[in-house]
């Protein structure tokens, strides 16, 4: 609360509001491989960063330093891809800068594809706002142009017994999905069919074309083909989007696919300010469209505006792990190898980070016959630390790469009254101990 200065008279009091002093954010330490991220001049520029390498911290330094030397916060756009990471981002950006702003700032790529479209479309191209799908919405409009009609699309005979199943539908909307992330247009799979002779993706991309028209006559879009049509209007009002959008971060890069990255290509290409922070090791998504050649051709996919290819960055200390950790790391991620237009120089530092953690851990190796057995597995030894070594809920941790498998197949953590130790507790694999 502000300090109150306070005067008093005969007959009444009066309060003056005093604006507190300014306490000022906390600016982190940075090594010298982050503080080449933060000062750089503008231009594309390619970060790899492995697991505790400080990838959001700079991210967040590197956003702070445009607007701390003039930068608008709505001339900056930072994409990732799930709104928790968005959420975190613009609440470590607002707490640096030590003030709120107007603008989003961070966004997802879909958040951010869906207000381009809306704010771009043409009004005449929907008869009413246009409405995002749900997923269920979505597939109750693919099954209803699935159903055998005389104006419906003609499937194989060898795909007969398929038709009206749950299950190929399932499957035509995945085509379609892998399709419009690649950026493939319905005549455009109907001739990659007509090249591999493959006749269920001639039916395919025919199918694609009557679906997309259906959702512009009812004025909706969904997820996959958001980027898409982002990209079309990206591209159409390219100068207008530039001169607005002057400085643009991506986090998790490697997950990007070819989709969104035409559509950075149009905001911000041609040697303009793109950072892009990823690690081509955790890049697991090719089933959603995916590829890990984004990343790894950066460096020529977006050109400096001299024609070079991008700077490139490997952040170097971890500090999530000590060195044993580190050492078996380096062991399995070396045999993934690092293909594509990064330079050597890069490629060999970000191949060999050095450990800035001071504890020394240790490598367990398990392998389990189910996802349950795993999970129960986990949860034991979660309990017997609290129970019997005495370590707090709040000082452990379990990293997983999705929601999904965090709670899969065993219970929460469970938090007691009491640390007394519960006898059996530790053999209830699914039940929470109750001490009393």
């Amino acid at each position: 609360m502000p300090d109150r200065a306070t005067s008093r008279s005969s007959d009444h009091t009066s309060y003056v509001l005093v604006r507190p002093e300014a306490t000022g954010a906390v600016v982190p330490t940075l090594d010298d491989d982050q503080q080449r991220v933060v000062d750089h001049a503008g231009g594309p520029m390619l970060v790899l960063a492995g697991p505790g390498t400080g990838k959001t911290t700079t991210l967040v330094e590197a956003i702070a330093r445009r607007i701390e030397d003039g930068a608008r916060p709505e001339q900056v756009l930072a994409l990732t891809f799930s709104r928790k990471a968005a959420e975190q981002l613009r609440d470590r950006v607002t707490a640096r800068l030590g003030r709120t702003m107007s603008t989003p700032l961070a966004s997802t790529f879909h958040s951010f594809a869906y207000g381009l479209i809306r704010e771009f479309a043409p009004a005449e191209l929907y008869e009413s706002p246009l409405r995002l799908l749900s997923a269920p919405e979505s597939d109750v409009v693919l099954r209803e142009l699935l159903a055998h009609t005389p104006e419906s699309v003609r499937w194989p005979s060898s795909l007969d017994h398929a038709l009206g199943t749950r299950g190929f539908a399932k499957e035509v909307h995945a085509v379609l999905s892998r399709a419009r992330e690649k950026g493939l247009e319905g005549p455009e799979l109907a001739q990659l069919g007509r090249d591999h002779d493959a006749p269920e993706l001639v039916a395919a991309g025919l199918f694609l074309d009557s679906y997309l028209t259906n959702l512009d006559a009812q004025g909706a879009t969904d997820y996959p083909d958001l980027i898409r049509r982002a990209t079309l209007e990206a591209e159409v009002h390219r100068d207008q989007l530039r001169a607005r959008l002057r400085h643009v971060f991506v986090d998790e890069y490697q997950d990007t696919d070819p989709g969104q990255v035409a559509l950075l290509r149009a905001l911000a290409g041609d040697g303009r300010d793109l950072v892009v922070v990823g690690d081509p090791h955790q890049s697991i998504y090719a089933f959603r469209g995916a590829e890990v050649r984004g990343i790894l051709e950066f460096p020529t996919q977006f050109p400096q505006a001299d024609g070079g290819p991008a700077p490139v960055v490997a952040l170097r200390t971890t500090r999530r792990f000590g060195p044993r950790l580190l050492v078996a790391a380096q062991r399995v991620a070396g045999r993934l190898g690092l293909p594509g237009t990064i330079d050597e120089s890069a490629r060999e530092a970000f191949l060999m980070p050095r450990s800035g953690a001071r504890v020394e851990g240790r490598v367990v190796v398990r392998t389990f016959d189910t996802e349950r057995a795993e999970a129960e597995h986990l949860a034991d030894l979660l309990r017997r630390a609290h129970l019997e070594d005495g370590i707090g809920w709040d000082e452990m941790a379990v990293l997983v790469r999705s929601g999904r498998s965090s709670t899969r197949g065993g219970p929460r953590p469970p938090r007691p009254r009491r640390s007394r130790p519960c006898r059996g507790a530790a053999h209830r694999p699914a039940r929470r101990p109750r001490c009393r």
